[in-house]
């Protein structure tokens, strides 16, 4: 089901999914753009070498991860009313709809590290080796965001109005979460804000490990998968305890 929830993202295209390596690599390249030509950013510290070639893979790290979190959080509301067939089968699990969705994303996000990788070491010549510590990076947000998936499935059945906001939530995490920007650039008085943002640790995580050739930081990635399991579970029992009057309201 996560095969043809891609295939069909992409059916009736003349490129098929040829999309899915063209869109990150199309938005690689206008991130280059903007921010090395016209913003004239940089990104200090990036391994001695401040280019603004290196500002754009910086900051595409930061988007990869805030896309697969995003991705999943922004279709849950609805996973469960675009699949109301599901619903009436009693033997069928509904609690895998989030993650398929979660699958999907995954694809998408495994195409934009190639991109990134194949980019950075165009740039540098070089990989870290460190890179092979990325799915343990982003397994700990994996488990996060299926958990809210549950949740946010389920309360969409009853409140519509979840599919609308959540969008606004989404994008509202984007300027709170140091994609276009480091964390020592932002006042100290609003780091802590900052910091309690669930993609922040990830995404500098994923910065250490795949730019600055770093080892994860294990100790915080340990708490934060203890976290993830916990909402997790939490989101799949709430999933479970409404999930009998969903035929009632569909």
């Amino acid at each position: 089901m996560t095969k043809r929830e891609v295939i069909v993202r992409y059916q009736g295209s003349s490129f098929g999914l040829a999309w899915s390596f063209l869109n990150p690599l199309v938005m690689l390249a206008i991130y280059t753009f903007v921010f090395s030509e016209i913003f004239k950013s940089r990104w200090g510290g990036v391994g001695g070498d401040d280019s603004k070639t290196q500002f754009a893979v910086v900051l595409f790290v930061g988007m990869i991860v805030l896309s697969l979190f995003s991705e999943v959080l922004n279709r849950a509301p609805s996973l469960i009313l675009s699949n109301v067939n599901f619903v009436k089968k009693v033997v069928f699990p509904i609690e895998i709809l989030p993650v398929i969705a979660m699958g999907a994303a995954l694809f998408h996000t495994l195409i934009s590290l190639g991109v990134l990788l194949i980019t950075f070491a165009i740039f540098n010549a070089y990989l870290h080796w460190t890179a092979i510590f990325i799915p343990l990076v982003l397994l700990p947000l994996v488990i996060l965001t299926i958990g809210l998936a549950w949740i946010l499935a389920s309360i969409g059945v009853f409140i519509r109005d979840v599919g609308q906001s959540i969008g606004i939530i989404t994008t509202v995490l984007m300027f709170l979460s140091p994609v276009f920007y480091p964390v020592t650039a932002v006042p100290e008085r609003f780091r802590p804000f900052i910091l309690a943002n669930p993609l922040t640790f990830i995404i500098e995580q994923a910065r250490e490990v795949l730019i600055w050739g770093h080892l994860p930081d294990l100790i915080g990635l340990s708490i934060y998968t203890l976290v993830a399991v916990f909402i997790a579970w939490v989101g799949y029992a709430w999933f479970q305890k409404t999930r009998k009057g969903f035929a009632d309201v569909l």
